[in-house]
């Protein structure tokens, strides 16, 4: 399902024509000696290409992490030093470790938009990486808006929910733009199983955090 959603993309777009024209704005910049304008520019056709061009089913950490650190300097140009981003890594070995893509920034985009965007002052996310003998966990906390319990109960009941054929494809719809939490739960539960996937923690006015197993 997933590789004809990225099919469908690319037939709607040249990519081609996509990297050269921002290669071009890229070169101009850096010609005008706007450089954060040249290093956003670069940011933005690294992120496309890896979005929608590139449609292994499987990529690493490292892969992921690439793609959140591009899709931040995209962030960070529109709010400047309001934002800022932190990555702790249990071990450098599980940079290595494999997973579907595109599960990673989308957590991210949502720690940004629902928790960070609103707030009064800088915020933080912060992504942490551990692991078991047989299982990854990444956290994704920021220190944002928070949500109110029942919000955070909702969220979680749709990641849990005894109706798996309406929780995977009934509410995989697509939010401001990115890929919505449920799809990203969804495609974890139906390669890995039901025992893995989202769980949300969230506080009203401290922050939230999203874990993925």
């Amino acid at each position: 399902k997933q590789q004809t959603q990225f099919r469908a993309l690319q037939n709607q777009i040249n990519p081609h024509f996509l990297y050269n024209t921002l290669e071009a704005i890229r070169a101009d910049a850096l010609v005008a000696g706007c450089e954060n304008i040249a290093d956003t520019t670069e940011a933005l056709a690294t992120f496309f290409r890896y979005t929608i061009t590139d449609v292994r089913r499987f990529v690493t950490l490292s892969d992921e992490l690439d793609n959140v650190d591009n899709y931040f300097i995209i962030q960070k140009f529109r709010f400047g030093d309001k934002l800022d981003m932190n990555v702790e890594l249990e071990s450098e070995e599980l940079m290595g470790a494999r997973m579907p893509k595109l599960l990673l920034q989308p957590l991210v985009e949502n720690a940004i938009s629902h928790g960070l965007e609103c707030k009064v002052g800088e915020g933080m996310v912060t992504i942490v990486v551990e692991s078991s003998e047989k299982n990854l966990f990444i956290h994704v906390k920021d220190d944002g808006m928070g949500m109110q319990e029942e919000k955070v109960q909702e969220l979680n009941q749709i990641f849990y929910s005894q109706d798996k054929t309406r929780q995977r494809y009934g509410q995989d719809r697509k939010q401001n733009g990115g890929i919505a939490l449920p799809n990203v739960n969804s495609r974890i539960k139906l390669l890995f199983g039901e025992d893995y996937g989202l769980h949300i923690f969230s506080v009203e006015g401290i922050g939230t955090e999203i874990r993925m197993t």
